[in-house]
């Protein structure tokens, strides 16, 4: 069936941010700094006195920290969502967001990592376009062309045009597909969970860090078993960070995608490396390794 897609509003100067800390505590000096960014841009931002909580290596209860992302969709005046940091916390709020109130009120949600959970079941579950993009404490020591990108997707609904600079060809082709995706060990957990959407007919996006080669190995062969990549249309990879050789990656994901002969175009700049820029899930997008391209339209 076809999803019915929720549009949130774009960003204008003067709009109230909304700040939720679904996962792990984060530093509070970058936490401030990554606050003057978003400040420096024109917008107001409201942090709930709650995201400061710590219960050992998660921000707070995970009743606390999920009636904070509640309340911040259920607030009129607040139009984006961001987050302080990853880490560890988000999949286990997932049965405890307000699904219809989210529906009745979309709006902005930005993040990733271990944010991949929550913009994944949200999308699942609500149909909201979602945006694969920076955090707080990552925007405190941001690159421009992160900060630039960000501001320009979440600002207007222009077409985007991504060319990384370092484009690899793994399997050619050109192909249209709905783009989802996020942190590939965030989204290996949720594999067989009701807020993980088969991929049939989409380009996914997949990044990760810190991960072995043999562990890729192992999550990306244990969504091949679920049968989530059946009718894959595309696949696109971000930054593999601390993951070890990058040749070594590609050659594993050209082996275990071999049988689906789709188009696969590595290098984006998206995910744990030093520049991250934003991508919306949930659009229509045209992958063309030709011209090492991935586009995205909003209509």
């Amino acid at each position: 069936m076809e999803k019915k897609l929720l549009m949130p509003s774009m960003l204008k100067p003067g709009d109230t941010i909304g700040i939720a800390a679904p996962a792990s505590p984060f530093d509070r000096n970058r936490f401030n700094k990554g606050v003057s960014v978003l400040e420096s841009m024109g917008f107001n931002i409201y942090i709930p006195e709650e995201i400061y909580n710590v219960k050992g290596y998660l921000a707070g209860e995970d009743y606390q920290r999920a009636a904070i992302i509640n309340n911040l969709f259920s607030e009129k005046k607040i139009k984006a969502v961001f987050f302080a940091r990853g880490g560890f916390g988000s999949m286990k709020l997932l049965p405890l967001l307000d699904y219809k109130t989210i529906s009745k009120n979309p709006k902005i949600l930005i993040g990733y990592s271990d944010i991949s959970a929550l913009l994944s079941a949200i999308y699942k579950k609500c149909g909201l376009i979602s945006f694969h993009g920076p955090m707080l404490t990552t925007l405190a020591d941001a690159p421009k062309k992160t900060i630039h990108a960000m501001l320009s997707v979440l600002t207007s609904q222009s077409d985007i045009k991504i060319k990384p600079k370092r484009a690899v060809v793994l399997n050619p082709g050109r192909v249209s597909g709905t783009l989802l995706g996020g942190n590939l060990s965030t989204l290996c957990h949720l594999t067989g969970t009701p807020y993980l959407p088969y991929f049939k007919d989409c380009i996914l996006v997949i990044e990760d860090r810190g991960e072995a080669l043999y562990r890729i190995d192992r999550m990306l062969t244990h969504m091949k078993l679920a049968g989530y990549f059946k009718g894959l249309a595309g696949l696109a990879l971000g930054s593999f960070t601390e993951c070890g050789q990058v040749k070594e990656i590609y050659k594993l994901i050209q082996d275990l995608f071999k049988e689906y002969d789709i188009p696969v175009l590595a290098g984006l700049e998206a995910g744990h490396g030093k520049e991250n820029i934003t991508i919306p899930f949930g659009l229509k997008a045209d992958l063309d390794t030709d011209s090492k391209m991935l586009s995205i339209k909003w209509q």
